[in-house]
């Protein structure tokens, strides 16, 4: 299901002081065998359900495109919400990385990566123009670009 596009130009606002980016991935090296990337794309998804019906792990939102190389942008409370859920023994992430390195790590057949940014809300700059709700928009506060919220430079509080 596509989500309805809304005309306009809006931003993002939050009452929060900083927000943890999370970029997650893998990449098919050998897309060919067909067997380790479909096993370590399958973890993906039983992560994604646990979260959003776990609110209280921290993930606040996120969007997936799927590829050769795919990557997953989410947006969490903090970095200790995110560090949490990853050495959680109940959730579904540990299990999926120690099978992970035993089977396919070091085969070449998948890699996988993460990046990890906590950046300050007041030095972020986002806008959307004619979109769905997406990005950090969707998972803070999606509001209209008004007043004192034109420009970028605006945007950014300089």
């Amino acid at each position: 299901m596509t989500a309805q596009v809304e005309p306009g130009r809006f931003t993002a606002a939050s009452d929060r002081t900083d927000i943890t980016v999370f970029l997650i991935g893998m990449r098919a090296n050998h897309w060919w065998r067909v067997g380790s990337v479909m096993r370590t794309a399958s973890r993906m998804a039983p992560m994604l359900k646990h979260l959003m019906q776990h609110p209280d792990a921290g993930l606040l939102g996120f969007h997936q495109w799927l590829g050769r190389t795919t990557v997953l942008l989410s947006y969490w409370e903090s970095p200790e919400h995110l560090q949490r859920f990853a050495s959680d023994r109940d959730a579904p992430h540990l299990a999926a990385w120690r099978e992970f390195v035993r089977r396919s790590q070091g085969s070449g057949d998948v890699g996988v990566w993460h990046e990890t940014y906590q950046v300050p809300f007041a030095d972020l700059e986002v806008v959307y123009n004619d979109m769905p709700p997406f990005g950090l928009a969707a998972a803070t506060t999606r509001v209209p670009v008004g007043a004192g919220s034109r420009t970028a430079r605006q945007r950014l509080g300089r």
